[in-house]
């Protein structure tokens, strides 16, 4: 069995056809389904944020995966094949889970570091085990994948990215209104990054700041917080809030437009006089495009204030180098890990066929011998039990230490034919294995609240389009390559020393702060 990520991002797609895309509520739980049970797939999750719709799968061949999850992603989308395809990118096996650690440290997101993508990534991970999706490998890349982006946060200064692309679009503001200190502000939302944008005002001295989220709770302690005057709202009243504002920020989940020019309009703005700026920082976009149209009114979106690469280089390279090393770190011990644990069937079923030939020799030692004392068939049973331990210790302890390395499988391969085991032996220990896997989630300790708007960092560069028909598994170089064949994926790794299981959870030790 081997991981595939196939999916869209703000990376690959415009943000019309991520609009588009987008999935949630009973649609998601409907596709979640479909994925899962479609032909060649065994376990599956899916990431559906404002920016990324990327299905997590497991399955046993890659043509006949990629096909069935990229047609049912089209069939529940809405989006015809032929406009989603040349969208889609596809990565497999070791660079799939490398690409999970990298989405879930933030160097996906178009705020290069934000944190709410740990919430999102353990919102999947939820549902795919309510569904009943989610079996033993991806369940470990999953909860591992939560692990290592909270180690890149607590290690690194990445998710000062946040706080930076916040600072440039109230830059952009100011420049158009004037002072902070002079404005009403209206932040709608309540996530990370509207949080980020209300402290931010407030310590410039906003003469207010009113908050308007979707659960009015939420609103009403982000307002507390603030050390200007401020108050929460409903976003029944949202209409009537924004036309007194002179600056909005907005950033929610939203599917559609939370303020629009028709509406600011009746309100009289734009007839009025009174300069408006508007910083939209949620994808897909909160505020419609046109209101800049309106006199007086400014704008300014996530496309409007820096690119992936700014956003980097404000925070500083050594932050995001930093975190690629600790996601190039954390892929090579889980994959280590994982071809360890992939043998350990093997080396059980071993043991168990060792214990049932001493079994049978003493037996027919007994009945060969009945007039034995009992102290002596002890003596004896002990010490041939010992003579097989001490045989079968050696190539236990080596066989695990070479499956470590890319291609170990091979050695449970040999361990099998050597000894002649019997090949449903290993298959019904690790099935047994499966029913013992821990299904507790892990809590990123990120809130789940209103989506921020995301997006990313640099990426792979598709070599060549290479037709999946004519493309195996063992075909494919140790390299990222383009596919093609209705879907023109971005990236595929598709090394031949396959992932065969992915099953670190008991393989690599937990941090000190990790969840167990």
């Amino acid at each position: 069995m081997s991981i595939l990520v196939v999916g869209l991002s703000h990376r690959s797609a415009p943000v019309a056809v991520l609009e588009r895309a987008a999935v949630a509520g009973d649609d998601l739980v409907k596709l979640l389904h479909a994925v899962h049970e479609s032909a060649n797939v065994v376990e599956a999750a899916i990431v559906s944020t404002c920016n990324r719709v990327e299905i997590y799968a497991v399955v046993d061949k890659f043509h006949g995966g990629v096909s069935a999850v990229s047609d049912l992603l089209a069939l529940h989308s809405g989006v015809p094949m032929d406009d989603l395809s040349r969208h889609l990118y596809v990565h497999y096996e070791e660079r799939a889970v490398q690409h999970v650690f990298a989405v879930a440290c933030g160097l996906e997101s178009m705020v290069v570091g934000e944190g709410q993508i740990l919430g999102q990534i353990r919102q999947a991970f939820r549902l795919a085990q309510d569904e009943g999706t989610l079996g033993r490998d991806l369940h470990d890349v999953l909860q591992q994948s939560l692990r290592v982006g909270k180690r890149a946060h607590h290690e690194t200064g990445i998710d000062k990215a946040g706080a930076s692309l916040v600072s440039v679009g109230l830059d952009v503001a100011v420049r158009h209104l004037g002072p902070l200190e002079d404005v009403r502000a209206l932040v709608v939302g309540a996530g990370s990054m509207s949080s980020l944008a209300a402290a931010t005002l407030s310590r410039a001295g906003a003469r207010e700041v009113v908050v308007a989220n979707r659960t009015h709770e939420k609103a009403v302690r982000l307002a507390e917080s603030l050390d200007v005057p401020s108050r929460a709202i409903e976003l029944s009243v949202l209409d009537a809030a924004v036309a007194e504002a002179d600056l909005v920020v907005s950033c929610t989940g939203a599917a559609g437009l939370v303020i629009t020019a028709a509406r600011l309009a009746a309100r009289g703005v734009g007839s009025d006089g009174r300069p408006r700026f508007f910083l939209d920082l949620a994808l897909p976009h909160d505020v419609e495009r046109a209101v800049r149209d309106l006199p007086g009114v400014g704008l300014a979106g996530l496309d409007d204030l820096r690119t992936a690469q700014e956003a980097a280089h404000a925070i500083g390279p050594e932050a995001v180098e930093a975190v690629r090393r600790i996601v190039r770190e954390e892929v090579e011990a889980f994959l280590s890990a994982a071809r360890a644990a992939a043998v350990a069937p093997t080396v059980v079923a071993l043991r168990s066929k060792a214990a049932e030939v001493v079994e049978a020799e003493l037996t027919r030692l007994t009945g060969r011998v009945p007039e034995m004392d009992g102290k002596a068939r002890r003596e004896i049973e002990q010490t041939v039990r010992r003579v097989v331990d001490k045989l079968l210790h050696a190539p236990t302890v080596r066989v695990k230490e070479l499956a470590a390395a890319p291609g170990g499988d091979s050695y449970a391969d040999a361990l099998r034919e050597l000894f002649d085991l019997d090949p449903k032996a290993p298959e019904a220990v690790a099935r047994a294995n499966m029913g013992e896997t821990d299904t507790r989630d892990v809590d990123a300790g990120c809130d789940d609240a209103d989506c921020v708007s995301p997006a990313s960092a640099p990426g792979d560069v598709p070599v060549s389009d290479v037709p999946v028909s004519d493309v195996t598994v063992s075909d494919v170089p140790d390299a990222d390559v383009a596919v093609s064949d209705g879907v023109n994926v971005e990236t595929v790794n598709a090394q031949a020393a396959s992932v065969r299981a992915v099953s670190a959870r008991d393989a690599v030790p937990a941090r000190e702060g990790d969840e167990k």
